[in-house]
């Protein structure tokens, strides 16, 4: 199991999560499943609905696009965030590498959490605007 500190030091430097207080993080950590996946296990399916986020703990997973492996995220990196915020097709398949601990949050809970604490919406908008931005200046530059 991942010590509470791990978790919350993992999910602040998440740019979904990077502008939370503690407190919201540690309500996000509640929020998530521990989860252990052997190698092998296809974790998400490029063109299917997404609905939940993983981070990963340990291990290692490969990201595929029509295919072709693009990349490979390890210990501290995530994927699915935007599946919390809508159920749009994935634009990857994501399969363990290697045997794997992840934490996962499902649509469903990240939604009751921003039911229970509605100050966590404004901070996620935030977050969002700035990536946005980021992008924005990038396209522009």
């Amino acid at each position: 199991m991942a010590r509470s500190d791990e978790k919350l030091e993992h999910l602040g430097q998440i740019w979904l999560f990077a502008s939370l207080s503690k407190r919201d993080l540690q309500r996000i950590a509640r929020a998530c499943d521990e989860v252990e996946v052997t190698k092998g296990r296809v974790l998400c399916e490029e063109g299917a609905p997404g609905h939940e986020f993983f981070l990963i703990r340990s291990g290692e997973a490969s990201v595929r696009r029509k295919g072709k492996k693009v990349a490979t995220i390890g210990p501290g990196g995530y994927f699915g965030e935007l599946a919390l915020l809508n159920r749009l097709p994935r634009n990857a398949t994501v399969t363990a590498e290697t045997d794997m601990g992840l934490l996962v949050l499902g649509q469903r809970e990240f939604s009751g959490l921003l039911d229970e604490v509605p100050s966590l919406s404004h901070k996620l908008l935030e977050a969002m605007a700035a990536r946005l931005r980021e992008a924005d200046a990038r396209i522009s530059a």
